[in-house]
């Protein structure tokens, strides 16, 4: 690298610090209310997701590190203990048999949390991640109990049918709808699986609380066919919620170069990848034979071209922001922004980038149980939005 080069980035990364610092004090203008950012915590390994129990404390998922009980008062994280071990992408050597390994690095990690929806009754939490030596790994889900700062009667309930040799599109987002566990699963990087029935990649799936599948799910009898998929045709989906109104699930899902997708989920439909697409191979060649439709399946609700990678995905349903509430908030991972959707009808009738380009890549999305919206971002900041005034 010239010495030229180097001043380079060390100025681009100067100011990136500068940027991220200005972002925690600074007042942003929406089109409906004004907001500012404070921060929380720093020094996160992405983090991917987080979720807040009875009492007020927060679950948080860094992807690159694990599980831990958040404070969001002082901002201190402390690490679960009996969790996966986190081993480096590259480490595929001896470990503690008796501890499940979580592979990392790429999109391998911890994926997801949520909790069982009788969780004051069973005491059930949730936690998808990625699982298996760097050469053949998948998204699998197990489920524990919290005690103190310890993870208790942890089991793994799903292992998904989704094997790979690289580190890339597991999805692993879980909600629960209905009483059933929903969890997504990307297609490994091998775009064919998504049209195939017979395993899981490129998929959305329907599990009963304890991974079994339920009787009724759309591809039950159907020959050679995986009984837990909900949906197919699916490239990366990394956003998934319920709507709290109407209760129809909605996913988000990575399209390749352009093409990025907002696509409420159907029982047993297909969604279309790599048959059909929005968007364009990183080449610069169309994506099979270029068609955007296709008898039989899905069109999405919305598309981001060019891609904006969206990410955590929640409907606000807060009182902080009284004039946001039912909104879409997605993360953006590509253009640095909070993305903003308002829906009707099932049309997207307003969009909005909040904090443009100003936020870092935003991969956590959440709303905590005080009404102000969280995010996390790939610098390590876990952000909170609160009204201005």
């Amino acid at each position: 690298m010239t010495i030229q080069r180097l001043r380079f980035w060390i100025c681009i990364w100067l100011v990136s610090l500068w940027a991220l610092g200005a972002t925690a004090q600074q007042v942003f203008e929406s089109q409906l209310l004004r907001f500012r950012t404070e921060v929380v915590a720093t020094g996160l390994k992405q983090p991917s997701a987080l979720i807040f129990l009875p009492d007020g404390r927060g679950l948080l998922v860094e992807r690159q590190r694990g599980i831990g009980l958040l404070d969001v008062k002082s901002g201190a994280v402390t690490p679960l203990e009996g969790g996966p071990e986190a081993l480096v992408g590259a480490d595929t050597g001896v470990h503690d048999a008796n501890r499940p390994a979580t592979l990392t690095g790429e999109d391998a990690g911890f994926h997801d949390i949520a909790l069982h929806p009788e969780y004051s009754k069973n005491g059930w939490i949730y936690l998808s991640y990625s699982a298996g030596p760097r050469e053949r790994s998948t998204t699998v889900v197990d489920r524990f109990r919290l005690r103190d700062n310890k993870m208790v009667d942890r089991e793994r309930i799903f292992t998904a049918d989704a094997f790979s040799e690289d580190r890339f599109h597991y999805g692993g987002r879980m909600v629960f709808l209905d009483g059933y566990l929903f969890l997504t699963v990307g297609e490994r990087h091998h775009q064919d699986r998504a049209q195939q029935l017979d395993n899981d990649a490129g998929k959305i799936l329907r599990l009963r609380d304890d991974g079994s599948i339920p009787p009724d799910n759309p591809f039950v009898g159907t020959k050679d066919a995986k009984p837990e998929i909900w949906s197919y045709g699916h490239r990366n989906p990394q956003g998934l919620v319920v709507h709290p109104v109407t209760g129809e699930l909605w996913s988000n899902e990575h399209g390749p170069l352009g093409g990025d997708e907002l696509n409420l989920i159907h029982r047993g439909a297909n969604y279309g990848w790599p048959v059909i697409s929005y968007g364009w191979q990183y080449s610069g060649g169309p994506i099979g034979m270029g068609i955007t439709a296709h008898e039989g399946m899905e069109q999405p609700v919305w598309v981001w071209t060019p891609a904006i990678a969206p990410s955590g995905m929640i409907v606000y349903t807060g009182t902080q922001f009284a004039p946001w509430r039912g909104s879409f908030f997605i993360g953006s991972m590509r253009q640095h922004h909070l993305n903003r959707l308002v829906v009707k009808d099932g049309h997207v009738v307003v969009e909005e980038r909040l904090m443009y380009g100003q936020v870092g890549r935003v991969r956590l999305v959440a709303q905590g149980s005080d009404g102000f919206i969280y995010i996390g971002n790939d610098d390590g900041q876990l952000l909170r939005l609160r009204p201005a005034d």
